[in-house]
Order: structure tokens, then sequence, then C-alpha cells
């Protein structure tokens, strides 16, 4: 299990746990979409796949403080993460790395390089949200339960407008040019509320507005079905390799011990079961290899491709000859579509299922002809053997 993995499920248990359910905001789900923000920007930013772990790690870890305690739950928030990964075996450089990340989640902490940032600006990823109202209300209603602070509606909103406006800034070019556009609508909203002096009606409405978002049970689905996919394909890969290193080695020892004897007089009796053998094996390395031989794509597409939605942007074999540039484009255009989104991703599990289904359809011939053939050569060499006997 990789240390990500271990994390998210190390997590998961320790909310369910320890987490107060006085905690609406700062729970498994507001973690989930900071883990989903510091990836997306980690990503655009083509950031090492250590460093990006190290993302993850802190972004799953930074509000687990609030199992102990709300006052400093970021240094709480160190220490556990700390624990788990000497747990781990994670290096002291690393431990250091993830810690500071965290603490970079402090209110008013100002990020000291582009990994702090990601992570600031990831914690803050709401603030885009366009169901920001409705966030918040469970920010509101936890701080109800846990501070004892209350506030009318006008107060909450003065309060959040301050906050958008004072306190908060985006960090990152990413978050600049994805994130503030819509945290400005935010603040318009925000402003039209106090403005007109609406706000029990608005926000109300705002917290009533169902947020059409996919929830984590469906993230999970395709988390599990994708791991299940690749696990299969594995296990049929590792099988066809058996069947090939065991053939070529039947086919290696006739070809070098008993294929140079059958010139001899005595030995013609074994002629034909040895072929009988030899063929068969032949036969079973080919339909081995065909069970493992990759397909190969045109690796391109077109804008009006990305346009239509024809292209399934999640399989490499679809992009890897495109520039850098179209790719990026396309991707962010397909973030913003959730239903292309989604529809990409069941189109990668389905076409997954038809290579594995063509996999382990040729993996069955392979064994039905390496075991026939097994049972005939022995046959074959009986015969052989009681011929010349009589």
């Amino acid at each position: 299990m990789n240390l990500i993995l271990k994390a998210e499920n190390f997590v998961e248990n320790l909310f369910k746990e320890k987490l107060s359910e006085s905690f609406t905001y700062h729970n498994f789900d507001h973690t989930n979409s900071v883990i989903q923000a510091v990836i997306e920007i980690a990503n655009y930013y083509q950031i090492s796949y250590e460093d990006k772990e190290k993302l993850i790690i802190a972004a799953w870890f930074h509000d687990t403080g609030y199992t102990v305690d709300t006052k400093n739950h970021e240094e709480i928030s160190v220490q556990i993460v700390k624990s788990f990964l000497e747990e781990n075996n994670a290096s002291e450089d690393y431990i250091d790395f993830v810690s500071q990340l965290i603490r970079a989640t402090v209110f008013d902490y100002v990020p000291k390089n582009k990994y702090e940032q990601i992570m600031r600006d990831a914690d803050y990823f709401h603030f885009s949200n366009k169901n920001y109202f409705s966030i918040c209300e469970k920010l509101r209603t936890e701080w109800e339960l846990t501070c004892n602070k209350t506030f009318t509606d006008e107060e909450w909103a003065k309060e959040n407008y301050k906050m958008l406006t004072k306190t908060h800034s985006y960090y990152t070019s990413y978050a600049l040019a994805n994130w503030k556009p819509k945290k400005d609508k935010n603040i318009q909203k925000i402003e039209s509320l106090l403005l007109n002096d609406t706000s029990v009606s608005d926000i109300e409405m705002e917290k009533k507005k169902k947020e059409p978002r996919p929830e984590r049970g469906i993230d999970t689905m395709f988390r599990v079905t994708l791991n299940n996919h690749t696990r299969l394909s594995e296990i049929a890969d590792s099988k066809a390799n058996i069947l090939l290193s065991v053939n070529a080695i039947i086919i290696s020892i006739a070809l070098s011990t008993i294929i140079p004897k059958l010139d001899s007089p005595s030995n013609q009796h074994l002629i034909v079961p040895t072929f009988v053998m030899l063929i068969f094996s032949v036969v079973s390395i080919i339909f081995a290899i065909l069970s493992t031989r990759p397909k190969v794509t045109s690796g391109i597409f077109t804008s009006q491709d990305v346009k239509d939605k024809k292209v399934n942007l999640l399989f490499f074999g679809n992009f890897y000859k495109m520039p850098y540039h179209d790719y990026e484009e396309a991707v962010n255009e397909m973030m913003k579509d959730r239903s292309y989104l989604y529809n990409s991703m069941i189109k990668d599990l389905y076409y997954l299922g038809i290579v594995l289904e063509r996999k382990y359809r040729l993996l069955r011939i392979t064994y039905n002809i390496f075991m026939l053939g097994i049972i005939i050569s022995v046959v074959a060499f009986v015969i052989a053997f009681q011929t010349k006997l009589f």
C-alpha cells in the first residue's frame, strides 16, 4: 500500500473515531476538497511525484489537530503527521517538509515558497466555489457549536465580505488566473446582499440550493474500480509471462537436448511426439504474446474533438503526440464540464474493461492450448515408446 493511500485510511479512521460531529466544516469532506485542489495546482505546474506526494500528505493531515483541540490545531496536526511518517520510515527532511506545509495553513501565515503557496491556496479553494454560501454556513454552524460564536445573517455576510476582500488573497498564478475570478463573483454576491439588505432571504436561498457536485462515494467508486482494473491487468500479464517462460524453457530443452538425438535410428520413434510438443509450445507462446501486446493509437486529437467531447483525455494513447500546451488547454476545458469529466472517466473504465476481456480471453485460450499440448505430448510419447517395445 503506498503512502498516500495509507494516509487517507489513517485520516479517515481518525476522523471517524475522534472528530466531534460539531465540526461541520473542518471534517473529511473539507480535507478531501483541499486534496483535490492541491492535485489540480500541482498537475498544472508539473511538480515531481515526490513533491506532489508531500503536498497531498500535508493536505490529508492539515486539519487532524481538530481531533484534539481547536487552539493551535496546526501544531497538533504536525505532531500527528510526524508520528505517522516516522512509523512509515520517512526521512527527517521529508517530515520537516510536510510539517512546514501544514504550518503554512496558519491563518495569518505568509507563504515563503511555491509549495507553501500551493498548500495555502488549496486550503482556501472554497472561496471560488459557486456554492460558497452553503459551504460557509457549515463553518458558521461549526463556530456556533465549538466556539460559542453566533452571527446574524447580516453580521455573517459582513464577516465573509471582510475575509474575502481584505484578509485573503491567492498566491499562485494558477489560482489567480482560474479561481480569483470566481471568488470575485462571490464577493459581488455578498455586496449585493449587503446593499439590498436582503441577506436573510438570499442566504437562506443559497443554503437550500443543492450543489450538483459529485459525492465522495462516486469518487471512491471510480478509484476502487480503477484499482481493480489495474490489479486484474497486472495479474493477466503475470500469468502470460509465466506461460511464456515455461514454454520457452520447454522449447530450449527440446532444441538443445532432444532434437540433436533424433537423427539416430534408435530415436526415430521420438520425432512425432517431440514436434507435437514443440508446436503446442510455439502456439502457446504466440497467444501469450497476443494477450499482452499493446494496441497503439493515433495519439492526437483536434480542438473540435474536445468541443464535441469525442476524445478521452485520460488515456495516454489519445494525447502522447500532442504539444503540452494543447493538452493542458483541453484538460482545463474538460475540468470545467462535470459531465464531460465524468463521462471521460466512465469511458476510460469501459475501455479498460474491453482490454481486460481480450487479455483474459486470449489467456484462457493459451492455457487451454498449453494443457492440451501437455496431454497430447505425453500420450504421443507413451505411444511412441510402446510402439518401439512391440
